[in-house]
């Protein structure tokens, strides 16, 4: 038996090493005791699955687990996105939201999350919860639960998540002047589940890499540049004035400017609150994670915004949502979410979002950004994820705890942050962030300067200072 952990976003595992149908059906006989204990009134579940490996597979086995507890079922026909299953499990007040998805993780990995009935999700002391009730065997009859027998019922009912995601989205936005403003749009979905959405809202955008692809082409799909070239290179051709990409499950953005060069979180971040605020009046406190840029902070002072820095990972900003009022939670990931639509992370949301705005205004991506850069300056960052031995990397968290780092090369130490990880602050506005990831043998290093050029010499130096 292996201990079921669930990380910062999730339990993701190898499939058919420790993510197998046996482990699937144990999480699931958790979630339906927790269910059944914490929502007797919304004894229901939506589940859905994503693009990868079998995942009709784990998701008809957490439906017989669930159905086999007398747990409502919400099947999603087909591959969806984790928004969609968020706003499924709010739409239908169901006391979890199932999606088996492993995100940006390689190919090789499967994921299973949870979301709350608030639609975003579920915060941390409830997957505690969920997962100290995970059993060492499932005790199921997998083989002989009647899933048809289910169906007719009513135990076990299909839901068209994309259909309400797809209304909700027509509602929300001004499409006609996103369609209708003349300006191209592009968007790579990296074989992810984001693929069909954004057909059938924009037809007429140039589309790259939207084909079911369970292997993903062989590289994780997670919406950082150096997995992008194609696109980018693909916008470097013209004839797209901006790119979106998202990932394996459509929660996270990638975002490149005409030029095909790429736009990271924390200036869509800055993007979102500027046109949320100045243009459409909206108001709200701003949650983000440690690994975001202080220019967020910076920006939340000029329009008089309260600002507050949680541990990575959405269900800590989540939390706040649900209890605050909050305009914008965001993560230097790309995981990001808005007043107005669910507190959950949203990649084709966000892109959306950015798009109404370059085509209500009508400027450039890079114009919006100069209306930002008046406010808090510019600047550059850069991610470097340090594939090193275990050994290195509890040497250097070692070193880290015990204050050993007080500058590295010419970057001397002025202060450091501890929320989550260790981020150091020199001088100039400048700063260096060392994490371990929650789901990979990786050391994050993070580092932002005036410019990209010497946010690459802090991350070289943080190299030469840690031996790797």
């Amino acid at each position: 038996m292996i201990k079921i952990k669930f990380g910062t976003d999730g339990w993701r595992a190898i499939i058919a090493e420790e993510f197998t149908v046996d482990n699937v059906a144990r999480v699931s006989v958790a979630v339906a005791e927790w269910v059944i204990k914490k929502h007797p009134a919304n004894k229901r579940v939506v589940l859905g699955h994503d693009c990868r490996f079998a995942g009709e597979l784990f998701a008809t086995t957490a439906a017989k687990v669930f159905v086999s507890r007398g747990i409502e079922v919400h099947l999603a026909k087909g591959f969806v996105s984790t928004p969609m299953v968020s706003l499924g499990a709010q739409r239908v007040s169901a006391g979890m939201g199932v999606i088996l998805t492993a995100s940006h993780n390689p190919p090789s990995y499967n994921g299973y999350k949870l979301k709350g009935i608030h639609g975003g999700p579920l915060v941390p002391e409830e997957v505690q919860e969920v997962e100290d009730m995970i059993p060492a065997v499932h005790g199921v009859d997998l083989a002989n639960i009647d899933l048809e027998a289910a169906r007719k019922s009513g135990l076990l009912r299909s839901i068209e998540l994309e259909d309400m995601y797809v209304e909700h989205v027509e509602k929300s936005f001004d499409m006609k002047a996103i369609r209708g403003c003349g300006m191209r749009w592009g968007y790579d979905a990296m074989y992810g589940s984001g693929q069909n959405v954004v057909r059938r809202i924009l037809p007429d955008a140039r589309l790259l890499h939207c084909d079911y692809n369970p292997s993903f082409h062989g590289q994780a799909p997670e919406p950082i540049h150096k997995n992008l070239i194609e696109f980018s290179e693909l916008i470097k051709k013209g004839g797209i004035d901006c790119g979106l990409a998202t990932d394996g499950d459509a929660d996270r953005i990638g975002l490149y400017n005409g030029r095909g060069e790429f736009i990271d979180s924390h200036h869509i971040i800055l993007l979102l609150i500027h046109y949320l605020v100045k243009y459409k009046q909206f108001t709200g406190k701003v949650v983000v994670a440690v690994s975001t840029t202080p220019k967020v902070k910076k920006l939340c002072e000029h329009y008089g915004l309260e600002y507050q820095v949680t541990k990575i990972g959405f269900k800590w900003i989540c939390g706040i949502m649900i209890t605050e009022d909050v305009l914008l939670g965001g993560e230097e990931s790309g995981g990001i979410a808005i007043k107005g639509h669910i507190p959950e992370r949203d990649g084709i949301w966000m892109g959306l979002t950015i798009w109404e705005f370059m085509a209500k205004s009508g400027k450039t991506l890079d114009e919006l950004i100069a209306e930002v850069y008046a406010v808090v300056g510019s600047f550059a960052y850069e991610r470097n994820d340090l594939h090193i031995s275990e050994a290195l990397k509890q040497e250097v968290l070692n070193n880290c705890t015990n204050g050993k780092y007080t500058r590295f090369g010419d970057y001397e130490v002025r202060r450091v942050e501890t929320i989550d990880g260790f981020k150091f602050h020199f001088d100039k506005e400048q700063w260096l962030m060392i994490r371990a990831s929650g789901t990979e043998p990786v050391l994050r290093c993070y580092a932002e300067s005036d410019t990209l050029e010497n946010a690459r010499r802090i991350l070289a130096a943080c190299q030469g200072a840690i031996g790797a």
